[in-house]
């Protein structure tokens, strides 16, 4: 477990406020939630009249859309600013417009649907592409340059862009045979280096192992521990960690951690666990 302790980059940046009204847990909380206080501008409602949510799942898909839609029009009339600048000759404010426009790439933008989050999982990695390797390697190498595996200091901004990078590569090459390594990383990144995502992370787990179900990655224990410490979804952690007593051998650190965590959570013991008939 990475310790958080980032090299965060000042940026000039542009707040959009927007409200939104959640309906469940397809939405993600972006991170600057987690650390805003509440406010209250309006008195709770106190009717009782029951709430409509299909009424409100469509308006926050259109506020959703409405946000998207301003923040690439806000990136776009900044590129065409700092490319007049340019043009004219203007050093100093192509400078600023330069900074804002990298300050941009530093920031996570969300999509807050987790079906546009993470893509479809029907997709299966089978190819050999040489252009999503070269794709995927750099992906790798952003997350070198960011300090990934090296424990106490890493750059945000680097694994955000690694992040995007990798899910480039499974948007242009769906039938990579590296789209479960990359859903994996991307995963890691979510997990470790981004606070506040881990129902982001757990979904790039699955998608790894149902991409890819041969995958040399633990994505089944990596969600299990998300699940586990950090959601306390009790009744998914226990099921991942079945899996992954299942399918591992028992020597492996994960399997032992595994059947620990099943004794702790469940109070059957290990003798007891290995006597229990195996589920698929």
């Amino acid at each position: 477990m990475y310790a958080r302790i980032a090299f965060r980059f000042g940026i000039a940046s542009i707040v959009v406020g927007v409200t939104f009204v959640g309906a469940g847990c397809s939405t993600i909380a972006p991170v600057g939630s987690l650390r805003a206080s509440h406010r209250t501008t309006a008195p709770r409602s106190t009717s009782t009249e029951p709430v409509d949510l299909t009424l409100v799942a469509v308006r926050e898909v259109d506020l959703v859309e409405e946000v998207v839609a301003h923040r690439d029009e806000y990136r776009a009339s900044l590129d065409r600013l700092h490319g007049y600048y340019s043009e004219h000759g203007y050093a100093a404010k192509q400078g600023w417009a330069a900074y804002e426009l990298d300050g941009l790439s530093k920031v996570k933008p969300f999509r807050y649907l987790m079906d546009a989050e993470v893509p479809a999982e029907s997709l299966h990695a089978a190819d050999s592409i040489a252009e999503a390797d070269a794709i995927f390697g750099e992906g790798q190498e952003l997350m070198k340059r960011g300090g990934h595996g090296v424990p106490g200091i890493y750059r945000e901004d680097r694994m955000i862009q690694a992040a995007e990078v990798f899910r480039n590569m499974i948007s242009k090459y769906p039938s990579s045979d590296k789209i479960g390594d990359a859903a994996f990383l991307c995963g890691e990144i979510h997990k470790e280096y981004l606070p506040g995502q881990e129902q982001i992370a757990v979904k790039w787990y699955e998608r790894c192992w149902t991409w890819d179900p041969q995958t040399i990655h633990p994505a089944k224990f990596q969600a299990a521990v998300v699940y586990d410490y950090r959601l306390h979804d009790r009744d998914a952690a226990l099921e991942l960690y079945h899996r992954v007593v299942n399918e591992g051998s028992p020597g492996d650190a994960n399997t032992r951690h595994a059947l620990k965590r099943i004794e702790e959570l469940t109070g059957v013991d290990r003798a007891t666990q290995a006597s229990l008939p195996v589920t698929p």
